[in-house]
């Protein structure tokens, strides 16, 4: 399969999965998927065994969440579907989607400490269809393996970004910072 095609099947099942998930949005909020990915190799249960096994507890033991969101296991790291409320000063995370993304950051450096192989550092990333239906797609923190997170610097980071309607030429979508 050409990448061109490649491209276009996984930009096909991504739709799929975003409307799907989307069928409930409310007023005010965006459907969004957080892609914890790992910068080289694989982040999942397979290779990161001790990592899942936290971050299954936490998913097990974590208070329920104020949004509905959706865990989807991938080779490259989990993707964590949400809606987001869009304010004119950036996104605004629920807390417990905070407290998950930091609990799977964290979990994979504990992984790794635990035995887990793959070490690569994440890239925390952000992508959906803006309301203008454009794609799009922002990485907006790297984290290396050993590097602590705290919930601050996820809402920071995700605060310090404005969704776009469509870019200047109008052909795609971003997020501005």
């Amino acid at each position: 399969m050409t990448k061109d095609r490649m491209d276009a099947a996984w930009q096909a099942e991504f739709r799929r999965r975003m409307e799907h998930f989307g069928d409930t949005a409310a007023p005010g909020l965006i459907p969004v998927s957080i892609k914890i990915r790992t910068r080289s190799g694989c982040f999942h249960r397979e290779h990161s065994p001790e990592a899942f096994r936290l971050i299954d507890n936490y998913v097990r033991r974590a208070p329920k969440s104020d949004v509905p969101y959706q865990m989807v296991e991938h080779e490259s790291g989990p993707e964590i579907l949400v809606y987001l409320a869009v304010a004119t000063a950036g996104l605004t995370l629920a807390k417990s989607i905070v407290d998950l993304v930091t609990a799977v950051i964290k979990a994979r450096s504990d992984g790794i400490k635990k035995g887990d192989s793959p070490s690569a550092p994440l890239e925390l990333i952000v992508r959906g269809y803006s309301q203008d239906d454009a794609y799009f797609e922002e990485i907006i923190l790297r984290v290396p393996s050993d590097h602590p997170v705290t919930p601050e610097v996820i809402e920071k980071v995700f605060a310090k970004y404005r969704l776009k309607t469509s870019k200047p030429d109008g052909k795609t979508s971003g997020m501005d910072g």
